[in-house]
């Protein structure tokens, strides 16, 4: 049986307020916007960069947003975000204005990275796995 390949994947996000997050993507880490659902009251979009894509959906509730940092500090990651070159991209959006929640570091867990966190709290990684002799980049 011939095996099936997968690409990517996405993590879905649910947003308090669409167009804040587009903006924060867009302008901030320089996102696309790949897809949007149309107007007058746009509730969904895709933001790409890269082959990285994220999905947000704003949904009309009462409950705000719920990422993993707020159920559990010690899992905080929403979303992990292969970055080959981590110290390049945290100098880039560093320059774009953005504040890491985290300033770039190798990590406890064998990676290199750093965190920024969404306008709705989504933690995002930003890194890859540190080099080894054993074990060369990705």
């Amino acid at each position: 049986m011939t095996r099936a390949t997968l690409n990517a994947i996405s993590p879905f996000f649910i947003v308090s307020d669409l167009p804040r997050a587009l903006a924060f993507y867009c302008e901030w880490l320089g996102f696309d916007i790949a897809h949007a659902s149309p107007d007058p009251h746009p509730f969904f979009a895709i933001v790409q960069r890269d082959e990285v894509q994220i999905f947000l959906k704003a949904i009309n509730v009462t409950v705000a947003p719920l990422p993993n940092s707020q159920r559990h500090p010690w899992a905080r990651w929403d979303a992990f975000l292969y970055a080959p070159e981590p110290d390049a991209l945290a100098a880039e959006f560093i320059a774009r204005g953005v504040s890491p929640s985290t300033a770039l570091a190798d990590t406890n867990d064998g990676l290199r990275g750093f965190e920024i966190t969404d306008p709705d709290g989504y933690v995002l990684f930003f890194g890859r796995p540190r080099q080894t002799e054993a074990q060369p980049f990705l």
